[in-house]
């Protein structure tokens, strides 16, 4: 990895020197657009609407305009501000972890000890941890002040922007302000449903589907050209795919069957020892019995093989 920035963690008058790095990449298959009819590549210019010439990066400006008002900012005038030369990431307070809401958490970065020795950075992280809080930060990083938060993940600091409490819609819903009569009974089949789907969540058992899919189909066009490829063939009909959706009508109905399918689906998936769709599978926990079981096959096998050959010399 290739450090993003490099600054200071402060908190009172301890300062921390850090590197710090993306913690999160895109793995989306890079696509570009191309003219349908002749496949010459799409590409964008920046043009002025007032003189129509290509204005190259260098000479482009910001601009603010309010009421029929407008306000024309330079790179003079950015980098004047005094947040934009900061190079700390000052610790605000120390807030409860669990009043960070979820909602509110932004992009992701790793930082990494910057000095000789990682004493402070070590001591920081052991208090976070002690402690159970999270450090709520300000810093600057790409021309933006920032509110993030510091927590730890394993060994390491992380540091997640945040975003600003303005920039949180409101949820307000009339469907929501009906009073809804829910029974034992639903409320008892809706948890033996959740039961049914328990278990420990493990991100690395999940892929991106679509990716996936993508990947295949250009790998298929490339194999076999782009005249002669069916998708349809590949993929199958989307009518297939689709789902019998709509709105459920008898809903205690449809938890027991969803509990049904739930619990079928785990028998199947722990025999198979495979996962699809989101769908997890107890391979898992079946991993020692199953290699148990292949190893006395493949004795018996060998075993089998062996008194074979000695009856066929004799």
């Amino acid at each position: 990895m290739r450090s993003i920035w490099k600054g200071a963690l402060t908190f009172g008058l301890v300062n921390v020197p850090v590197k710090v790095y993306s913690a999160t990449e895109d793995h989306d298959v890079p696509l570009h657009q191309v003219h349908d009819e002749d496949g010459g590549r799409i590409r964008y210019k920046r043009t002025c609407e007032v003189c129509g010439e290509v204005v190259a990066y260098a000479n482009i400006d910001r601009a603010y305009e309010e009421d029929g008002q407008r306000v024309v900012l330079t790179k003079d005038d950015l980098d004047a501000l005094p947040a934009e030369r900061s190079r700390e990431i000052d610790v605000v307070e120390f807030v409860p972890s669990e009043q960070v809401d979820l909602l509110t958490l932004d992009r992701a970065y790793y930082l990494e000890p910057d000095s000789k020795s990682p004493k402070a950075y070590v001591l920081l992280r052991k208090t976070l941890e002690q402690t159970d809080r999270t450090a709520i930060v300000r810093f600057t990083l790409r021309q933006k002040t920032r509110l993030a938060a510091l927590r730890v993940r394993g060994d390491v600091l992380v540091v997640q922007t945040l975003l600003w409490a303005d920039e949180v819609r409101e949820a307000s819903f009339e469907s929501l302000d009906e009073d809804v009569k829910i029974s034992k009974k639903e409320l008892e089949m809706s948890a033996s449903l959740v039961e049914s789907y328990a278990s420990d969540f493990e991100p690395e058992e999940y892929v991106d589907e679509y990716q996936k899919e993508l990947r295949t189909l250009i790998d298929a066009k490339i194999e076999a050209g782009e005249d002669t490829f069916d998708v349809a063939e590949t993929f199958g009909d989307d009518e297939e795919k689709e789902g019998k959706g709509g709105e459920v009508i008898d809903l205690m109905a449809a938890l027991r069957e969803s509990v049904e399918r739930s619990r079928s689906k785990k028998g199947a998936s722990t025999t198979s020892g495979t996962k699809s769709g989101g769908t997890k599978s107890a391979a898992s926990k079946s991993k020692s019995s199953s290699s148990k079981s292949s190893g006395s096959k493949s004795g018996t096998k060998s075993s089998t093989a062996s008194k074979t050959k000695k009856k066929a010399a004799s």
